[in-house]
């Protein structure tokens, strides 16, 4: 169910920033680096059409990216008060949807080998290891889940 997934617009911009902050804000200590959703350009994300949110206020978000044979998961960020309520799971299957709907076989995205919480997270909907890769200073879980 893909029920209250939007695109964002501009005056969202300060929630997704603090939705993907507090996301993934405590990951910095574990990883020894900044992680990439953090630092992202969160207007440039919105103005291309690649950020989707659900609640009001946002409470979860999605950043993805069409491309040639898959649809690129780049972040997803829910609120530490909604973890457990399903809104992770929402917004995982209007990406499929929505990887569907423009036509793509698989989603793919990745994740830091540091947050397991991720792995344990991801196979159970499906989606399984590609490869473990390092990409300068990140060190990365590449999952895929192909769409029937």
């Amino acid at each position: 169910m893909t029920t209250g997934v939007r695109a964002a617009v501009p005056t969202d911009v300060p929630a997704v920033k603090a939705v993907t902050d507090m996301a993934y804000g405590h990951y910095i200590a574990r990883i020894g680096v900044v992680p990439q959703p953090m630092e992202a350009d969160h207007m440039a994300n919105v103005a291309a059409g690649r950020v989707f949110v659900t609640g009001d206020p946002v409470i979860g978000l999605v950043v993805i990216e069409e491309r040639a044979d898959h649809l690129f998961l780049d972040s997803i960020a829910v609120h530490p008060d909604a973890h457990g309520t399903g809104v992770g799971r929402r917004l995982l299957e209007f990406v499929e949807a929505r990887a569907r709907a423009l036509g793509l076989p698989e989603v793919r995205l990745y994740t830091n080998a540091l947050m397991w919480e991720n792995q344990q997270i991801y196979p159970r909907f499906g989606y399984e290891v590609v490869e473990r890769r390092t990409d300068g200073p990140y060190d990365r879980i590449h999952y895929r889940k192909p769409l029937d």
